[in-house]
């Protein structure tokens, strides 16, 4: 009897990849991929496997693993049409390094899965309710051992206040469109963080009123 705790991969069987491209396409990936690459290289190890949670159309898996051949970077999502693209977008770079997409929920019981050597997560947290913050958090610390890093890219919210104006009308937005959704004040992520033993973060500011926040594991 199959393990109902098994991470379970994308099944692409009702899903014709030959004469239908299914690959999505965000176009902020496209603007902001090369600034995430620059941090993945000055602080991911050279050589890991990395868990990309919420991989959505699957350009960052597929560009980061061409660039990063010898990171093993698993994608996951938890949509077909999202699963779907990311399987696409692996067939279309043809890099051996990036797997298959894993089906995660992170808002459920958390699947059996592998260490990981880091663990990511890009403009996540705050298109999700906050208990998704937190468990992402926990499942995280469960992947990884001791020195293994968790990257978190996004908008973030400094000392109560907004870091620009076109944030504070993207905060309105997202909550007009769901009351759980908002951009997080950066001390309320740090603090989940030290509750599920990652050390306070190198903060790095980025374009576009984003932050990189790389914690490491106690």
């Amino acid at each position: 009897m199959a393990d109902k705790n098994k991470a379970k991969f994308f099944d692409p069987k009702n899903v014709d990849l030959k004469n239908n491209d299914l690959r999505l396409h965000a176009p902020h990936v496209d603007r902001n991929k090369d600034v995430i690459l620059n941090v993945l290289k000055d602080y991911f190890p050279e050589k890991a496997t990395v868990l990309e949670f919420a991989s959505g159309t699957g350009q960052h898996a597929s560009y980061f693993a061409s660039q990063l051949p010898n990171i093993h970077w698993i994608p996951s999502d938890i949509e077909d049409d999202k699963l779907a693209s990311i399987l696409a977008w692996k067939n279309h770079c043809g890099m051996p390094n990036l797997a298959d997409p894993l089906y995660l929920n992170l808002m459920k019981e958390w699947p059996l899965l592998p260490k990981v050597d880091a663990v990511c997560a890009f403009n996540l947290i705050h298109i999700a309710p906050w208990t998704l913050t937190r468990h992402l958090f926990k499942a995280a610390s469960s992947l990884l051992e001791s020195g293994g890093q968790l990257y978190l890219y996004g908008p973030y919210k400094r000392g109560g206040e907004h870091t620009s104006q076109s944030n504070v009308q993207f905060d309105r937005n997202l909550k007009s469109s769901n009351p759980e959704w908002g951009v997080r004040a950066m001390e309320d992520v740090i603090e989940a963080a030290n509750r599920t033993r990652f050390a306070d973060p190198t903060i790095l500011p980025m374009p576009a009123n984003n932050f990189s926040l790389i914690f490491e594991k106690l």
